[in-house]
């Protein structure tokens, strides 16, 4: 088990610094016409690159053992694994009410 580390206010401030230029970009693609798919993925890929900074630094997950960021990249992996699972079985699912 690795010992405690106290971040600096330098380090937080900067990641928050950061994670609210990237919520004033995810905003500003909602209103820059990106064809339909595309805006999504950028969103999710923002979405995606602020939940890694708060993970890394407010969980500090960068100074931890190795092995709790892999538990924690296995449980997300997981829930993805879960959600798709899910996801494969509406698509496969006949219409209860059709045109509905």
């Amino acid at each position: 088990m690795s010992g405690h580390h106290i971040s600096s206010d330098k380090t937080l401030l900067g990641v928050a610094g950061a994670l609210f230029i990237l919520t004033v970009l995810t905003v500003g693609v909602h209103y820059v016409h990106i064809p339909d798919p595309w805006s999504i993925i950028v969103a999710m890929g923002i979405a995606i690159f602020k939940a890694t900074l708060v993970a890394l630094f407010f969980m500090n997950l960068y100074w931890d053992d190795r092995f709790n960021l892999m538990l924690f990249l296995a449980s997300i992996a997981f829930f993805i694994l879960l959600v798709g699972l899910t996801l494969l079985d509406t698509l496969f699912r006949t219409d209860v009410v059709p045109g509905f």
